[in-house]
């Protein structure tokens, strides 16, 4: 499923120290997606996949209807933004997948998310 659709997806991360219990090893991280419509037609988002790696190189596939319980339509130019998280088992990870994007024409079309890192605060140079 390619995609001729401009559609580019943002990605901010934080730790959530406070949620997070390094001795259990848990470490919780929020995310928030940033999603901008830059094509001529009204899309709608109708399902979403993750994967996410954790530093032991251990995969944990994700896939469900919409986002946030939501399938939020993006008119021309528009954008959507929420925020949602996970916990891996180590302090830095990475996830990356895509939407399955549907137009007012019925087309479906992915808009990939890009691999983006989850990282504990100064674990990293």
């Amino acid at each position: 499923m390619t995609s001729h659709f401009n559609v580019p997806v943002e990605v901010e991360t934080y730790y959530i120290a406070a949620q997070s219990d390094p001795a259990a090893e848990r470490y919780v991280f929020a995310y928030t997606i940033t999603i901008r419509n830059h094509s001529s037609e009204s899309i709608q988002l109708l399902r979403r996949y993750w994967l996410i790696t954790d530093a032991n190189g251990k995969q944990t596939e994700v896939e469900g209807e919409g986002v946030i319980g939501e399938q939020p339509h993006l008119a021309p130019g528009g954008s959507y933004r929420y925020t949602s998280g996970a916990v891996l088992e180590t302090p830095v990870g990475t996830m990356q997948g895509h939407y399955e994007m549907m137009t007012t024409q019925q087309e479906r079309f992915h808009a990939a998310i890009p691999l983006f890192r989850l990282a504990m605060p100064n674990i990293l140079n």
